[in-house]
C-alpha cells in the first residue's frame, strides 16, 4: 500500500508514509471488508459511511504537517482510522462522529489497535469549542463551503485540511489560519461523504 499507492502518487512526508505503514487497516474495517482492507478504494463501513481511500487519508495528513504533541481535531470519525495515523505521528487527537453506533464502534476499533484517542459525539460542524484551540483540524467529509466555526477553533498559524464542495465533487483545501485572514491553498480533486449538520449539509 505505501509504495503503490502512496509513494508512486507524490506523498512525500517520510513520518507519513512510516505511520500509514505501521497503523493496520483490518481493525478499522467491517470483518466482511478486511481482505480488501488495503485496496486503494473507500470501503463501506455501515450507517452510509466509508473508511477514505489510503491515498486521502495520506494526503489529509500530510498536507497538516503535523508536529509531535500538537493537539488535533479530527472531524467525522468514521471507522477510527485516520484518528490512528495522526496519533500514531504524535499528535494528542480528539475526534468527533455525529452517528453514536460509528463513534462507538470507533472507540473499539481504536482500542483494538492499541491507541488513545478522545472520541465524542456531536455535529462535526461546530467542532469541539470547548477543546479549543487546536493546531490542526482534519476533516473526513465534504464542507458545501467555507467551515468559519471549526476556523475559528484554530490557533494562530494552526491548519485545517477539509474536501469543498458539492455533493458528487470536491476540492481538497488547506487553510491556514493567519493574522490576515484565512490562507486558502487548492489541492486535489476528491470525492467524499458530505459533511452533515448545522454547518453542513442535511442529512
Amino acid at each position: 500500500m505505501v509504495e503503490r499507492q502512496l509513494r508512486r502518487r507524490d506523498i512525500e512526508d517520510e513520518r507519513v508514509l512510516e505511520a500509514m505503514g505501521r497503523v493496520p487497516r483490518e481493525p478499522f474495517v467491517p470483518e466482511g471488508e478486511r481482505r480488501r482492507a488495503y485496496a486503494d478504494a473507500a470501503l463501506p463501513i455501515g450507517h452510509g459511511q466509508t473508511i477514505s481511500q489510503p491515498y486521502m487519508v495520506a494526503r489529509i495528513v500530510e498536507s497538516l504537517s503535523l508536529q509531535p504533541g500538537e493537539r488535533v481535531l479530527d472531524v467525522g470519525t468514521g471507522s477510527g482510522y485516520q484518528a490512528a495515523v495522526l496519533a500514531e505521528l504524535g499528535a494528542s487527537v480528539v475526534t468527533i462522529e455525529r452517528i453514536p453506533e460509528l463513534a462507538e464502534q470507533a472507540r473499539r476499533n481504536l482500542a483494538e489497535a492499541g491507541y488513545e484517542v478522545d472520541v465524542r459525539v456531536g455535529d462535526g460542524t461546530l467542532g469541539v469549542p470547548e477543546l479549543a484551540p487546536f493546531d490542526a483540524i482534519a476533516v473526513a467529509a465534504a464542507a458545501p463551503g467555507f467551515p468559519q466555526t471549526l476556523y475559528d477553533q484554530l490557533r494562530p498559524r494552526g491548519r485545517l485540511v477539509v474536501p469543498v464542495g458539492g455533493s458528487n465533487v470536491q476540492r481538497l483545501e488547506l487553510i491556514v489560519r493567519s493574522p490576515e485572514g484565512p490562507a486558502v491553498a487548492h489541492s486535489v480533486p476528491c470525492r467524499f461523504v458530505p459533511l452533515v449538520g448545522e454547518e453542513g449539509f442535511e442529512a
